[in-house]
This record gives structure tokens, C-alpha cells and sequence, in this order.
């Protein structure tokens, strides 16, 4: 439920700018604020569940998560349905932060085993049923539904874990660092906020500078704080690790070179080619698909093989998908996509399961569980800044080609029609001016789009070379045993503790 939430509003985002009269900056807030608190609030998740339990974190995750999708349901207008997916993303921060040490504790030898291997397959199988649960949702009753059909999943759930979720007694390890939470959530809700107004007010305006001011302040009392604090939330003695630290810049990459690009894919095939909800997101799968597929098949066809020319590989390929895709013009369809999308998974099939154990190789056993998280935190936040980055990328390019065909008033088109308004723009015009307009609409998005595809390819490649010169690893095979070890310790340690 809470990896379909990270995609499922993509495909219903035509829907909600129309219903909510909606500016673009606003659907990425839509989309961002709940990958950023995700992100931001991931290690401290965590650390309240080692603290107080991890079974309570779970389910307080579980309601929050609930009563947030019923206010996205019903939200009147953007600010409330905004307000309302950040706290989605602080139960799913909570839920997240909790599942692996919930099987962990649940299961033991084989059963172990098969329940991680199950949790695995869900994984792939949200990535893929996003798109589709969102299309036929949106298509058949209202995007609204995206959010109601959460309600009955999540009340099963709470039923299940109550009863079959072992109790835990109240833990008492160290002092949570709130301060270093806080920070580090205000310096990525600047930065974020920072580039999604830059393309509306100007990148040296004021607003923009004073954000950017902020994030960079919050970014340093957090490194500060990190080097002081006697239970700091990421070791940064680790990151003068090149091994460790080349790792957390591939997974930051990752969420920008292979997914930040979808959600302009989507308003492409439903406002500007006209398809459906249900048929744009079809149209997306074959990424999902491919990635499914590639991450089942990599155990079996690669063996043995480094985890550093695993993820160099699979980088490789997430860039040469994205460049392929970025050859759109006026009159291309859906079928021109398909290509890179399915190259493109099948490169996230090889260097995203791969990334956490080259992370866990990188540091030491006792801080595995910081290393997992950080891996997790940075694959989020790179899809948050990814939107950012790539819309303001795409919406420049757009101002720039309606600007050359002599369309007045071309930043504020450019606005409009990244937000999902290309329908309503035609539509004032006079009906003289229609079908020029309508052409030059159908150009400057296909070339917004190509020029966010060919960053999220070029970034792709840069993290392939990044891995490539950083991590040195043993064999996935290697790495897994030593998580096995480690797995095991812990439970036996836990079970003295007991």
C-alpha cells in the first residue's frame, strides 16, 4: 500500500489539476510532499521504533496512514490535499521503517526465508500495479478513490498485525535526536520548495535565495549536529568511505535517472495525446514489468558476479533507456516510449537490489541498520528533488519553443500546461487560433519532455561512471551470506536480551 502511494497519483494528476484547478507547482507538491517526508523521516522512524517498539510504530503508521488518505479523499481544494499526503508520508515513514524487523522477529530458519522473499515480490509487484490500480480508479470512479481504497486495506491490516504480531515489551535505548530530524527535514522541504518556485519567480529572485539560504543552514547545523551527537542518525565517518559514499550517491541518482521523469510521462500521454487514465498507465508498465522480471532473473543469470559492475551495468542501462525515450515530437505516441521504458527496467531490476547490500558491504556490520536506511532516505529524496529538478528543466525548454513560435504570455503557458492544462488553453483561445495553438502545444511539451528525458539519461551514465570508479565490492552471493550472518546475530542477541 505504501510503495503503490508513492506512483499511483501520478496517472490521476490530469484529473485533480482540472477538479482543483491546480498549478503545476501544487501537483508536484502532491507528489514530492509525501516522497519527502518519507525520506526525511525514514532514520528517525526507526530510531522511535527501537525506542518504543517497533509493533506500536507499525500500527500508529498504519492509522495515520488511514485517517491521512480519508482527508486526500475528501480534500476541497490542493492546500488540504497537500497537508494531507505529508502525513501520509509520516505513516509510511513509521510502517517503512518497521516491516523488516517485524518479519525478522516473526519467523525464524527457513519460514524467515520465504517471508523475506515474499516481502520482496510485493515489492516489485507495487511498482508495477501503481500506474493500473491508479488508471482504473481515476477512469472508472474518481481519483478520489485512490485515496478511499486504502481505508478497508488498512483496517484488514490492523486486524491482522493485532493478531498475529508478537508483543514486544517497551524498549529504552538511546535519545532519539530530534533536532537532527528537524533539520534535516527543513533543509530538504527548502530545497525542494526552492526548485519548484524557481521556474514561476526566477532563480535569483529573492524567495529563491532565501530558500536556498535555509536549506543550506539547516543542511549545515545537520552535518554539525551529526558530528557531535552521541547517537547520531548517519555516521558520517562513513562517508569518507568512497565505497560507502559513491553507494549513497547512486541511490540518490537512482530515484532521478529512472522514475523522477514519469510523472511528465504521464501528463504527456493524457493531456497532450489525448489517452485515458487507464491506457496511460499501461502505457508506463512495461518499466515496472521489465524491472520485475530483471530482478527475479539477476540471482541465476549473474551469479558471482562484483555488485559494483551489477550496478554499473544496470545504471547503464537506466540511462541509455531514458535517452532512448528522449527522441519525441509533435505527433509521436505511447509506442515511442516503450523501448527505453522496458531498457530502462530492466536496469532498475539489476541496480536496485543490489545497492543495499554493496551499502551493508561498505559499512560496518554493528551500523548495518543505519547504512540499510540511508540507502532507503536517499532513494527517496532523489525522487522528490528529481521531480523538482526535471520539471523546472522541462517547463524552461517548453517557455523557450512557445516563445519561438511568437506565443505571448509563453512562461505562463508553460505553467499551465505542465500543470495539465493544455486542454483549457486550447479551449480559450479564439477558434482562429486553435489549431496553431494546438501545434505549437503538441511541439513545446514533446520537447519539455525529451529535454527532462535526455538529464535523467546523462545522470544515468554519470552514476554508472560514479559506481564504477567508487565501489569496490564482493559478490551479491558474498554480501547476502554476510546478511545472514548478521541477521542471525542479531536474533541471537535479542533472544539472551529476552
Amino acid at each position: 500500500m505504501l510503495l503503490v502511494d508513492v506512483t499511483i497519483v501520478n496517472i490521476a494528476l490530469p484529473k485533480m489539476a482540472i477538479e482543483l484547478h491546480a498549478s503545476f507547482t501544487s501537483l508536484q507538491w502532491v507528489i514530492d510532499i509525501y516522497a519527502i517526508a518519507l525520506a526525511a523521516l525514514l532514520l528517525g522512524a526507526g530510531a522511535v521504533a527501537d525506542r518504543v517498539g517497533r509493533k506500536r510504530v507499525y500500527l500508529a503508521g498504519l492509522l495515520l496512514f488511514a485517517i491521512s488518505s480519508l482527508c486526500g479523499g475528501l480534500a476541497p481544494g490542493t492546500a488540504t490535499l497537500i497537508v494531507a499526503r505529508g502525513i501520509q508520508g509520516v505513516g509510511a515513514a513509521g510502517m517503512f521503517a518497521t516491516t523488516i524487523a517485524l518479519i525478522n522477529a516473526s519467523y525464524e530458519g527457513r519460514d524467515r526465508g520465504i517471508a523475506f522473499g515474499a516481502w520482496g515480490a510485493v515489492n516489485g509487484a507495487a511498482a508495477a500495479a501503481g500506474p493500473i490500480a491508479g488508471g482504473l480508479l481515476t477512469q472508472a470512479l474518481s481519483w478520489r478513490w485512490i485515496f478511499f481504497v486504502n481505508l478497508p486495506i488498512t483496517v484488514a491490516t490492523v486486524a491482522l498485525s493485532l493478531r498475529a504480531l508478537p508483543h514486544e515489551p517497551r524498549r529504552y535505548g538511546p535519545r532519539i535526536d530530534v533536532f537532527g530530524i528537524a533539520v534535516f527535514t527543513l533543509a530538504v522541504g527548502a530545497l525542494t520548495y526552492a526548485l519548484t518556485r524557481a521556474p514561476g519567480v526566477g532563480w535569483t529572485a529573492t524567495e529563491t535565495e532565501a530558500l536556498l539560504a535555509i536549506a543550506a543552514a539547516a543542511l549545515i547545523a545537520f552535518i554539525v549536529r551529526q558530528g557531535r551527537a552521541a547517537n547520531p542518525i548517519v555516521e558520517l565517518s562513513l562517508l569518507r568511505r568512497p565505497a560507502f559514499s559513491g553507494v549513497m550517491a547512486a541511490s540518490l541518482l537512482l530515484g532521478v535517472a529512472a522514475f523522477a521523469y514519469l510523472p511528465f510521462s504521464s501528463l504527456w500521454l493524457q493531456t497532450i495525446r489525448g489517452m485515458r487514465p487507464i491506457d496511460a498507465g499501461l502505457a508506463l508498465v512495461p518499466l515496472s514489468v521489465a524491472a520485475l522480471v530483471s530482478a527475479l532473473a539477476v540471482g541465476r543469470m549473474l551469479h558471482g558476479r562484483s555488485a559494483r559492475w551489477l550496478i554499473t551495468a544496470g545504471f547503464s542501462l537506466i540511462g541509455a533507456g531514458a535517452l532512448l525515450q528522449a527522441h519525441l515530437a509533435s505527433g509521436s505516441s505511447w509506442k515511442s516510449l516503450a523501448p527505453g521504458l522496458i531498457v530502462t527496467g530492466l536496469g532498475v531490476g539489476l541496480a536496485s537490489p543490489t545497492i543495499a547490500s554493496a551499502a551493508l558491504e561498505a559499512a560496518p556490520s554493528e551500523r548495518g541498520g543505519m547504512a540499510a536506511g540511508a540507502v532507503n532516505t536517499m532513494r527517496q529524496l532523489g525522487y522528490a528533488l528529481g521531480i523538482a529538478v526535471l520539471g523546472a528543466i522541462g517547463q524552461a525548454r517548453i517557455s523557450e519553443v512557445l516563445r519561438g513560435h511568437e506565443l505571448a504570455h509563453s512562461s505562463r503557458m508553460a505553467a499551465d500546461l505542465i500543470g495539465g492544462q493544455a486542454r483549457a488553453l486550447v479551449a480559450h483561445a479564439g477558434p482562429w487560433q486553435r489549431s496553431g495553438l494546438n501545434a505549437a502545444i503538441h511541439a513545446a511539451f514533446a520537447s519539455g519532455l525529451n529535454a527532462a528525458l535526455l538529464t535523467a539519461g546523462a545522470l544515468g551514465i554519470a552514476a554508472a561512471a560514479l559506481v564504477a570508479l567508487t565501489v569496490r565490492s564482493r559478490s551479491p552471493a558474498v554480501a547476502g551470506t554476510a546478511l545472514r550472518q548478521d541477521q542471525v546475530r542479531c536474533s541471537e542477541l535479542e533472544a539472551a536480551e529476552r
